[in-house]
């Protein structure tokens, strides 16, 4: 609904007076136009009678608008009050309009015709504002009265019948049929009475000589002049005029001009001459001089100007004020010695200067208002106003600076403050909205108002991490419930929408539930390791952490932490070969005493679960019977010989190998390896013979060579039975004793008891030579082997044999069991 600015009462009264130029019917045309315009846009109207009590009802302004009684109390109606003085009130309860002052129309609209006061009306809940127009209606309360109450006239014997003499006019500050109109003259002889009307349309009396005047019969006399307006009843204002005849004057003064119409600029100073009025007398002497007075002047041009009586100058009393009044007329009479008198008008008119600045009334308001506010809001209502005219009371308005806010002009002088693009709180939480208002004046007047208008927050930013994604090492044997990384996000919302939330959405542990690998603080997004983290277990695992804030609706954000584990040097090497044999074992390497400088003896193989620096093995000669003899390959665990075998060495020899870690600290593991130079198994049986053999692995041992000569001993018979069968086959006599004639040549080495040096063998060792030599043509290939022994803290260990090297310690052993039986 358009707005209509509240003109003051001096705007109102220069309308006025311009509009009562173009003459009665050019007012009834702009009436019956400002009507039809004021119904086009909806407004609502009222005519009241001026003087009315307070409290009087002015019209049901509710049922006017189309409220219904229910809803007045919430639409909260009240009148904006943008004047001083407030003339209307409306009832928040019942919706009626009542006079609020008392209303004097004359002094709120001087001599306008149609006097009308606007004002605007503001609904609540949503926010509509009214536009009400009260016309004003005259009543007669003013009596018209006479600026001078006391004429006193003198003309002279000889005047001629027909002339002329100004009375002047009386004042009625009502309008219309209240106001001045007509005059009436007590009866006489000698005057007529003429009523005649200015371009201000003010009516002024004029007596007119009828006969001569004798000044021998009656030199002086009095009447009475009636002033009557057109109320019912008629007021009336009475002036006396004094009629004194003079002696024959012949020559009257005679003006150079019926009319002076000149031009004033407002804000002259003081004594400023404005025109100078000039009459001329023919005759000589006293009867020649004249003086000038106002004859006819209403009272505020008789306080703004003064005229000389001697040369007719008329000059600036008050600073004259063009929003106050923009035109004075007067009548000047020029009166020479004789008593002879003429009469000019004056007309000053006053020209508006540009000395009033435009004013802003802020009628309201809305802040703050929130940040997601579509363009076109409504952020402030402003009317502006300048009392200048013309282009100097031309307003342009404004906003200042590069803001998101639009002024738009809606009507009379009324402005909207909307929103003209996003707002954004987090950005910019508060706008000082200058508005300025200049006038089209040279120079041109402005003012500056600023309003301050409060962004209120919304939830319209996701909690934002501080990277995309997070990488978090952790060392692993940690300690259970110890931190191991803090993600961190912000919001630039506020309050309730800028509070974050933590929580763990989901990972790649698939094994175990989430719960009982990590945990988060919900608040200040630390992450706690819920039990301690083993590297060789796994490595690495992802999350998904998920960061939400407070607001309604809630908004999230989601980032990956990767999470890996630090490998510690937690893990010792483990020595794959030789493997550790039970606590007290003897494990050889058997070495040729023909093996020349770097043969290979055997090679140390060892691993370490860690990774990294933390794997990094080295091999070491820790103890040595020969420490000269053998070298060790620092990364390769080789085992090789440094010279060729001598005959001041011992036969057995014993190193310890040490095999270390990277780590710091480093961690390490050690082996024995027992050694024998010797060129083939028999010669090197005794040496390992000697060495000491644990009740538990003895045992152990003995049962599986018991086992084993069980089954060798059954294939032995089996063996002989069969050649014994083939015996009697081919001779058919028996000949039992060719197993122990002589044993024939072979190339396997033959087998002596440990304590047989020279000289026969025992008839029982030879019973079963020649058997056994066959036996171990199959058990005991004719090549070199090689038999270590690996001493080891665990009793649970078992030495670790080639295939062939088992075959021939078993067989040996279960050569050593037949010995004993035979």
């Amino acid at each position: 609904m358009p707005v209509e600015e509240k003109a003051s009462s001096s705007a109102r009264r220069m309308n006025c007076r311009h509009q009562e130029k173009s003459g009665s019917v050019r007012l009834l045309f702009l009436l019956l136009l400002s009507l039809f315009c004021k119904t086009a846009s909806e407004q609502i109207q009222y005519s009241v009678p001026e003087e009315m009590e307070k409290g009087s009802v002015v019209g049901n302004l509710a049922k006017d608008l189309g409220l219904s009684p229910g809803v007045i109390a919430n639409r909260n109606l009240h009148v904006l009050s943008l004047d001083k003085k407030q003339y209307f009130t409306v009832s928040a309860e019942n919706g009626k309009l009542y006079v609020n002052d008392r209303i004097d129309r004359e002094g709120i609209c001087g001599e306008t015709l149609f006097c009308l006061i606007n004002f605007e009306v503001m609904a609540e809940n949503p926010m509509n504002i009214f536009h009400v127009t009260v016309a004003i209606q005259d009543i007669n309360d003013n009596t018209p009265r006479f600026l001078n109450e006391d004429i006193r006239l003198e003309p002279s014997e000889s005047t001629l019948p027909g002339a002329r003499f100004v009375l002047g006019h009386a004042e009625d500050p009502d309008v219309g049929m209240n106001s001045l109109q007509s005059y009436q003259l007590s009866p006489n002889q000698y005057f007529t009475l003429e009523t005649r009307e200015k371009e201000d349309g003010n009516k002024y009396a004029e007596l007119v000589l009828r006969k001569y005047l004798d000044r021998e019969s009656e030199s002086s006399f009095h009447l009475t002049l009636l002033a009557l307006d057109g109320g019912k009843p008629a007021k009336t204002g009475t002036a006396k005029i004094w009629v004194n005849v003079i002696d024959a004057n012949d020559n009257p003064p005679i003006f150079a001009q019926d009319m002076y119409k000149v031009s004033l600029n407002e804000n002259a100073p003081k004594g400023f001459s404005v025109v100078q009025v000039k009459a001329t007398d023919r005759d000589e002497g006293s009867n020649g001089q004249i003086i000038y007075i106002f004859s006819n002047i209403a009272e505020s041009a008789s306080k703004m100007f003064l005229l000389d009586p001697k040369n007719g100058t008329i000059m600036v009393m008050e600073t004259p004020d063009f929003e106050w009044k923009d035109k004075y007329t007067m009548m000047v009479e020029a009166k020479d010695g004789g008593g002879l008198v003429a009469h000019c008008n004056v007309e000053i008119k006053i020209i508006d200067e540009n000395d009033n600045a435009p004013e802003i009334v802020l009628v309201s308001s809305s802040s703050p208002i929130p940040e997601d506010s579509a363009s076109g809001t409504l952020v402030a209502l402003i009317h502006v106003k300048d009392r200048d005219s013309g282009e100097n009371g031309n307003i342009v308005c404004q906003v200042l600076s590069n803001l998101p806010f639009q002024i738009v002009s809606t009507s009379n002088n009324y402005y909207k403050v909307l929103t003209d693009g996003v707002l954004d709180r987090e950005t910019i939480p508060q706008y000082n909205i200058t508005i300025t208002a200049t006038d089209q004046g040279n120079p041109p007047l402005s003012t500056l108002k600023t309003i301050s208008v409060q962004i209120s927050d919304i939830n319209d930013n996701p909690p934002a991490f501080e990277k995309p994604s997070y990488t978090a090492y952790v060392p692993e044997n940690n300690p259970s419930g110890a931190s191991i990384f803090r993600v961190k996000a912000s919001d630039p919302d506020l309050d309730r929408n800028a509070r974050i939330l933590y929580s763990i959405q989901k990972s790649n542990i698939e094994n175990l539930p989430l719960s009982s690998y990590v945990s988060i603080n919900s608040e200040t997004g630390i992450i706690y390791a819920q039990r301690s983290f083993d590297y060789e277990q796994f490595r690495e695992f992802q999350l998904q952490v998920k960061a939400q804030d407070g607001g309604s609706p809630p908004l999230s954000s989601n980032v990956t932490v990767k999470v890996f584990i630090v490998d510690q040097n937690d893990n010792s090497p483990q020595i794959l070969y030789p493997s550790k044999g039970v606590e007290g074992s003897a494990l050889f390497e058997m070495i040729p005493r023909s093996a020349d400088a770097d043969y290979l003896v055997t090679k140390v193989v060892a691993v370490d679960a860690d990774s990294g620096h933390n794997a990094w093995l080295s091999y070491h000669l820790l103890q040595a019977t020969e420490p000269g003899l053998f070298t060790i390959g620092h990364h390769t665990g080789e085992i090789r010989t440094s010279r060729t075998f001598l005959e001041r060495d011992a036969v057995k020899q014993r190193a310890v190998i040490l095999v270390k870690d990277n780590g710091h600290p480093s961690l390490s593991a050690t082996v024995t390896l027992n050694m024998v130079f010797a060129e083939n198994f028999q010669e090197a049986l005794p040496e390992m013979k000697t060495q000491s053999i644990s009740p538990d692995y003895q045992s152990d041992l003995q049962f599986y060579l018991v086992l084993a000569l069980a089954l060798i001993s059954f294939l032995f018979l089996l063996t002989v039975i069969l050649a014994i069968l083939m015996k009697f086959r081919r001779s058919g006599k028996p000949k039992f004793l060719q197993c122990f004639g002589p044993i024939p040549h072979s190339n396997n080495a033959v087998i002596f008891p440990p304590n047989y040096e020279e000289g026969t063998l025992p008839y029982s060792y030879q019973l079963c030579l020649s058997s056994e030599s066959r036996i171990q043509e199959y058990a005991f290939p004719a090549s070199s082997v090689q038999i270590a022994e690996h001493i080891s803290s665990k009793n649970t260990s078992e030495a670790l044999l080639t295939p062939s090297e088992g075959n021939i310690l078993n067989c040996e052993m279960e050569k050593s069991e037949m010995v004993s039986l035979f």
